[in-house]
């Protein structure tokens, strides 16, 4: 795990760690702020996510808690 200062005073073996199959965890402030990981690892992290992912609609559509009561109130008539 690098600091944000050492990760930048050091970014090329920050890099080479990340191409050789380790990604590189960097914190700021003490806390992990990103990761960095090679170009093909993050196509197939993407590859992969995009192959389990349904259709929004159906995620809204399987929502639990049947049909939703809605308000009573009538809309109130506008002029222009």
């Amino acid at each position: 795990m690098w600091t944000l200062q050492d990760a930048k005073n050091r970014f090329s073996e920050v890099v080479e760690a990340a191409l050789g199959g380790r990604p590189q965890e960097v914190t700021r402030r003490g806390k992990p702020a990103v990761v960095v990981l090679s170009a093909s690892d993050y196509a197939r992290l993407v590859s992969e996510a995009g192959q389990h992912r349904g259709r929004f609609a159906d995620h809204l559509l399987a929502f639990p808690g049947g049909e939703i009561d809605r308000a009573g109130a009538l809309p109130r008539d506008v002029s222009f």
